[in-house]
């Protein structure tokens, strides 16, 4: 199964993340922002517990001393983590690390370290957090694909699946949805379609 998955949601709490397991599906980044120390080890600890006995990979988002301590495989970092994260020790733990990009400073510094993926963002304008980039659009895809060559990409950003197959053929190897699952009128039923998506595109 590749790393991350085609489908690839970004939720904020272990209850999606328990949900989303269920429905099978593999990769699942916990995005949840503010938290102190001993909030951000319980939430990532609890959040392993909850793949156990399913396909799911969890990706911890930020937290990398929780990630490591609470033994998670999977790291993501956006580049104002990156700056005070410590490699070395991330990668003597072991983690797969999947860093943000908005632009060509961003992808250099990225790049530099060694990434297991590179994430492109925003596709399209999104409303969940203030940007200070404008929408990257699909043609970018394409572009950021030929430069990071075999790195996967990640395409993330105001993603409804009806967009799906247009940025998988611009070159994006998966795509991160928030509020297409976390916002829809009918998540599971959403998750199930994207679910078809991935094994029709695949």
């Amino acid at each position: 199964m590749p790393y991350p998955d085609r489908f690839y949601p970004v939720v904020d709490s272990v209850a999606w993340v328990a949900r989303l397991a269920r429905l099978g599906v593999g990769t699942i980044q916990l995005r949840a922002k503010e938290l102190g120390d001993s909030a951000a080890l319980q939430i990532v600890t609890d959040a392993i517990e909850a793949i156990k006995g399913t396909g799911a990979r969890l990706v911890v988002n930020d937290y990398w001393r929780a990630a490591i301590v609470a033994g998670a495989k999977h790291l993501h970092l956006g580049q104002e983590d990156l700056v005070d994260a410590d490699l070395a020790e991330i990668r003597k733990a072991g983690l797969t690390l999947g860093i943000s990009t908005h632009d060509d400073a961003e992808l250099d510094t990225a790049l530099r370290a060694r990434p297991d993926y590179i994430a492109l963002g925003p596709i399209f304008p999104t409303t969940l957090k203030s940007m200070r980039f404008a929408p990257q659009g699909i043609p970018k895809i394409t572009e950021w694909k030929r430069r990071i060559g075999n790195i996967p990409l990640v395409a993330i950003g105001g993603i409804k699946f009806e967009h799906s197959a247009e940025i998988y053929a611009a070159g994006a190897d998966s795509i991160a949805v928030v509020s297409d699952v976390t916002q829809h009128a009918d998540p599971d039923a959403r998750v199930r379609q994207w679910l078809g998506q991935e094994s029709k595109a695949a």
